[in-house]
């Protein structure tokens, strides 16, 4: 990987690649047939949640402040998936990876940003969750499809700020040793600890990024059911209960389908040697598979969504045989 810095002088003590080295996978046969399957699983994303953004979009009931979150939720996973996935097969089932020194920027940039989305998403949902349980006559006066919306507004240009400052440092080091990232994408940290000048703020960056877009998120959603339960517990009516939490399976659902493979991922890293190999294939199901089950949840584990879908199944049906006469 040294020819890859032939550009820069011998006495240099700041060095840019022009390129990196994705190394992926090592020493795995039939490798190629495990990006075959995340292929699979980016097709099933792209339909799901391109058919939830559909209904939503579509039914006129459904446009209101938790919907807007829902649709949010699929723009951040169908565009998570598509930043992250392509550009895999693309580097590894066409033999393609050396990367540019900006596009690995880039690439790093538009993965976490929209992970971390999915990540405040999974709040603002918990938020509404808190708001429709515990003050339910208030519920219309809280929450708005306007206010909604500039809370969505508000978590952009947040993740957008925190992403900025967390890749923008790695603009200040120099890669005068290794160029080569063990990871399956330009992952932050495997590119950062390749540095051989202070790398200290990226480690304290990534912390801080670790604690406000993974941790943060898990404490406040954990916070918002613990008063969710509180307020069910003086509920006289044990059906109460039970259909306001049926309310919230799914969101439950999608948050330990997000948050505990990522969770288990980083501290196996931080308590144990985790293999490379070990940590790829983790990370990548941790990015990969939420998105494409978000939509398969929401579909069957709320009413709203299937009433709306047979309602419109049997519309369909009837108007079909009037068309044919």
């Amino acid at each position: 990987m040294i020819s890859l810095n032939s550009t820069v002088s011998p006495n240099a003590t700041f060095v840019r690649p022009l390129f990196f080295y994705i190394n992926g996978f090592s020493n795995i046969p039939h490798v190629k047939y495990y990006y075959i399957f995340l292929c699979c699983v980016y097709a099933v994303t792209v339909i799901g949640n391109s058919f939830i953004m559909f209904i939503i979009y579509l039914e006129h009931s459904l446009h209101t402040a938790k919907y807007i979150v829902v649709f949010h939720l699929a723009v951040a996973d169908m565009c998570g998936s598509t930043a992250l996935i392509p550009k895999l097969i693309h580097t590894f089932l066409f033999d393609s990876q050396f990367i540019t020194y900006e596009a690995c920027l880039a690439n790093m940039f538009f993965v976490l940003f929209f992970s971390s989305l999915q990540s405040l998403t999974l709040v603002v949902l918990a938020y509404d969750r808190f708001v429709a349980i515990c003050f339910p006559l208030k519920y219309h006066i809280i929450i708005s499809n306007n206010k909604m919306m500039v809370i969505i507004a508000v978590i952009w240009t947040f993740a957008s700020a925190v992403m900025l400052i967390l890749v923008g440092l790695i603009t200040r080091l120099s890669f005068c040793k290794s160029t080569v990232v063990d990871s399956f994408f330009c992952d932050h940290g495997p590119v950062y600890c390749l540095a051989c000048n202070d790398n200290f703020p990226n480690d304290i960056m990534a912390t801080i990024c670790m604690t406000i877009i993974l941790l943060a998120p898990l404490a406040l959603i954990s916070l918002s059911y613990t008063c969710i339960i509180f307020a069910l517990l003086k509920t006289a009516s044990s059906k109460g209960r039970l259909k306001a939490m049926k309310t919230c399976t799914s969101h439950l659902i999608l948050v330990a389908v997000f948050y505990l493979p990522i969770s288990a991922t980083y501290i196996a890293a931080m308590t144990t040697t985790l293999h490379p190999n070990a940590r790829i294939i983790n990370t990548s199901l941790s990015f990969a598979i939420p998105p494409m089950l978000n939509p398969i949840i929401y579909t069957f584990k709320t009413e709203e969504i299937m009433d709306v879908i047979r309602r419109r199944y049997k519309k369909n049906k009837l108007i079909i045989p009037i068309l044919k006469q």
